[in-house]
């Protein structure tokens, strides 16, 4: 037997010793791939799936709600069911919330950041259409805005990087997007530098409006290198005290 024969194998004998619910919940994904649905569209009611399934009502409701755990479905009462605006992400899926130490996990988060995101950047460089690209540089103006008018730019900060991760069309970049999010909202509880932001972003921008992906990377590096030393001079700073 080869090697994908037995993983095949494993996966189906895994599957049908799975709980009734968890096999049904599985077949509801299949269902929304292979119906092509889209984020916000309405699943069909709870009859139709016990009908197109072959279970009872009560095994479609728990899959529901396993899948609704999972946040790839939406519950909506007196509506139906629907799928999530991003189906199986999650803000914080690594409980970072209840993390103590702020700043450690915000130097943790750059060291990870730091493998990454250059290669994201490279990577977008390579990959970028012209949409992509307009997108990148309507993110990177909005930061800068925010920041001259004084407004709270992290919002539009994480946009930014986010629109280089997906402009990387890499399919499993955008999962890894949680991490990037909430690297960027901890970075900005410490005094930032924000002229800095400026024309790091705009290097960024600019390596991956040009296709340069050597540019593009070492811009990313020197951009998230910054970001190491203001908090390791935050660190610093609170242990002096």
């Amino acid at each position: 037997m080869t090697k994908n024969a037995e993983n095949q194998t494993f996966t189906t004998v895994a599957a049908t010793h799975a709980p009734l619910p968890e096999r049904v919940a599985e077949q509801i994904v299949n269902l929304i791939a292979s119906n092509h649905l889209e984020p916000g569209q309405k699943l069909p009611n709870e009859f139709e799936l016990c009908e197109q399934l072959n279970v009872g009502r009560g095994t479609v409701r728990e899959a529901v709600k396993l899948l609704a755990a999972r946040h790839v479905l939406e519950i909506r009462r007196g509506k139906g069911t629907f799928v999530a605006d991003e189906p199986g992400e999650v803000k914080d899926p690594f409980g970072f919330t209840f993390y103590h130490d702020r700043l450690k996990l915000a130097q943790d988060l750059l060291e990870i950041r730091l493998q990454i995101e250059p290669w994201a950047a490279s990577l977008a460089a390579e990959r970028a259409t012209d949409a992509d690209i307009a997108r990148i540089e309507g993110k990177c103006a909005l930061v800068e805005s925010d920041i001259l008018s004084g407004k709270d730019h992290l919002p539009s900060d994480v946009e930014f990087h986010v629109s280089i991760a997906e402009s990387a069309h890499n399919d499993v970049l955008p999962k890894i997007i949680p991490v990037i999010s909430y690297s960027v909202d901890l970075i900005g509880t410490v005094e930032t530098v924000r002229s800095d932001t400026i024309v790091g972003h705009r290097a960024i921008r600019d390596a991956i409006a040009a296709h340069d992906a050597e540019a593009a990377g070492k811009a990313m590096r020197e951009h998230l290198a910054l970001n190491r030393r203001m908090i390791e001079d935050a660190v610093k700073s609170l242990k002096k005290d």
